[in-house]
């Protein structure tokens, strides 16, 4: 996946938000929450997102994913694919949009109906 098609697939889902920021990431957010960062791997690509638990302890050891510089380390459930094989891009594809869903849920109520997410 180019950084141009993670925007794209990001900007398609509900209620999102874009900033370039940290040093040039793509930064994507629902309800002024991060929920996917293009970026933050040297000369690479790399993309960070937000997963349960479960899928936290299946991904973070798999070959080119990892957990997520900076957010893995403070406790929050963040994976980075950061190199090959890492996941395929419909894969990458749903574990974004679960990101999406984890922290739209994690919105009050109130922002959730006002973003159309109830």
């Amino acid at each position: 996946m180019t950084y141009d098609e993670f925007n794209a697939f990001c900007e398609s889902l509900s209620a999102t938000t874009y900033v370039m920021q940290w040093g040039g990431s793509h930064v994507w957010k629902v309800g002024g929450k991060v929920f996917a960062i293009g970026g933050w791997a040297d000369d690479r690509e790399a993309y960070t997102f937000k997963v349960s638990e479960i899928a936290y302890e299946m991904l973070k050891d798999l070959p080119g994913l990892r957990p997520a510089p900076y957010l893995a380390s403070r406790g929050m459930k963040w994976i980075q694919h950061y190199s090959e094989p890492g996941l395929s891009d419909a894969d990458l594809k749903d574990y974004l949009r679960q990101s999406h869903r984890i922290v739209s849920r994690g919105l009050t109520k109130k922002k959730q109906k006002e973003l159309g997410l109830a």
